[in-house]
């Protein structure tokens, strides 16, 4: 849309979402906004900026001279909230109220304008929906139409998750609180980390070892442990307790601990861990008493979710299994997989490829496909589950992009695509012998005219004719600088 739209307007159109984008005239150095038709709604008598904040409400900044100053509009850039020597609190974006800060306070504006909470010392978001307040040192805690929930005031401006903070109250005690600043619960223990709740991972003061307690303070495990970490993603079932390169299991589900030969451990399925010694870099799987299921010999192991069912991938040299519960390799022999995707796999045998159904064991072929370029298991990891979309060529020698089910999403012209690690949306694509850069939705970012490229980590560089141009990738758009 970014491309689309800058070709309308001719207008360098530097974002875009949900039904608009921000653009910036070099000529006049003045920002505006567009529609997703390509009419400019909006553009600014001032040189300064626009940013968006969501749908049809946008941050206007006026920059003359060493002053600056901001407000809030709409897409037609009717002032929602005047033009001030404000600045807005924009890292902690809300879709219900803003932070304005002004002469060293801090006020909470709703997006219609309307002042919600009055200047003070300052104001911190805290979680979806709460605010402190610091009055006369002390914090004071709202919701976010302004009402405050408490008498009590606090120490710090606490951050609350899954509708609890962890807080150090009057007496020095580590307490629990709730959505509206009620006492859950009151420990005599040091409380270092709630992740976990209703258990928590607590510190000893004098030694600094670690140790684990329900939310009822009782005693779990000795703080004895080095370290001690909950799961952050997936089921969260487990908490791991280090100590002397071992690592004891606590399992949620039973309230027992397992201690475990190995350091290293990620869970599986069913109680299930691939654990990995880092001194002949090999993993193997063991379950939750240490019993070994397979041996320390393969190069990676990871679960994946498919069609709402849990699975084991193993590699080992070329050698490929994908298990189920019951442990059972369902792809057969010789197979290799390409893609993992939420709905299904995308395998390769004997030079033709495959969208493999793990709920019927059934496979379609992928027709007028030659070749598909392997993506490096490193790609995986908590934010990146499933595979990118696949480059692959055709039995014409051109390269085109296909998605987890087999669909075409860039088209098969091109001499070569070139992607890149991590989650980058950005890819290089060749034709005729020149380079240029487009992204897995096909839109053509950089035309195809350059004659080398280089990866420079955030940035693709681009040479022709002693020229050179840059891109960034998506990830890094926002903490740009000029080069």
């Amino acid at each position: 849309m970014k491309v689309i739209l800058s070709k309308k307007t001719t207008k360098e159109v530097s974002s875009y979402s949900e039904g608009y984008g921000t653009f910036y005239d070099a000529g006049y150095k003045k920002p505006g906004i567009v529609d997703s038709l390509g009419t400019i709604t909006f553009e600014s008598p001032y040189k300064g900026g626009i940013l968006h904040v969501f749908k049809n409400r946008f941050i206007l900044y006026s920059e003359e001279g060493n002053s600056r100053k901001s407000a809030v509009i709409d897409e037609k850039g009717k002032e929602i909230i005047p033009l001030d020597d404000h600045e807005f609190n924009t890292p902690w974006w809300s879709e219900e109220c803003i932070i304005s800060t002004k002469q060293n306070k801090e006020a909470v504006y709703d997006f219609n304008g309307t002042e919600i909470i009055p200047y003070a010392e300052k104001i911190r978001f805290s979680g979806k929906n709460r605010l402190f307040v610091l009055k006369d040192k002390k914090w004071i805690l709202f919701d976010l139409h302004g009402k405050q929930l408490s008498p009590r005031e606090f120490k710090e401006d606490y951050s609350f998750e899954d509708d609890k903070a962890l807080i150090i109250n009057e007496d020095n005690e580590y307490e629990i609180i709730g959505n509206s600043g009620q006492t859950l619960h009151k420990f005599s223990k040091q409380v270092v980390d709630i992740n976990a709740y209703p258990y928590l991972i607590t510190q000893n003061k004098a030694t600094g070892k670690y140790g684990l307690i329900d939310a009822d303070g009782n005693t779990i495990a000795e703080e004895i442990f080095n370290d001690a970490t909950p799961e952050y993603f997936g089921k969260k079932e487990y908490i791991y307790l280090t100590k002397k390169g071992k690592t004891t299991v606590f399992n949620k589900k039973d309230g027992k601990l397992y201690a475990q030969a190995f350091k290293y451990l990620n869970p599986l399925l069913n109680n299930f861990f691939s654990v990995y010694d880092d001194k002949i870099k090999k993993s193997g799987i063991i379950d939750l008493e240490g019993n070994i299921i397979l041996p320390q010999v393969y190069d990676f192991i990871k679960s994946f979710t498919i069609s709402g069912k849990d699975f084991i991938y193993l590699k080992k040299g070329n050698e490929e299994q994908f298990l189920d519960q019951n442990l059972k390799n369902i792809v057969g022999e010789g197979v290799h997989i390409f893609g993992f995707y939420p709905e299904n796999l995308i395998i390769g045998k004997q030079d033709r490829y495959y969208r493999f159904s793990v709920a019927d064991h059934s496979i379609s072929e992928l027709k007028n496909i030659s070749q598909i370029k392997n993506e490096d298991v490193d790609y995986f990891n908590p934010l990146n589950q499933y595979s990118k979309p696949l480059v692959c060529r055709n039995t014409g020698n051109l390269y085109g992009i296909l998605d987890g089910k087999g669909t075409e999403i860039v088209p098969f012209v091109y001499e070569d695509i070139i992607t890149f690690g991590n989650a980058e949306n950005e890819i290089v694509v060749k034709k005729e012998g020149k380079f240029g850069v487009s992204n897995f939705q096909n839109e053509p970012l950089k035309e195809i005219i350059y004659d080398k490229y280089f990866w420079q980590k955030e940035v693709l560089k681009l040479d022709k004719s002693k020229k050179t141009d840059f891109i960034y990738f998506t990830r890094f758009k926002n903490n740009a600088v000029q080069l």
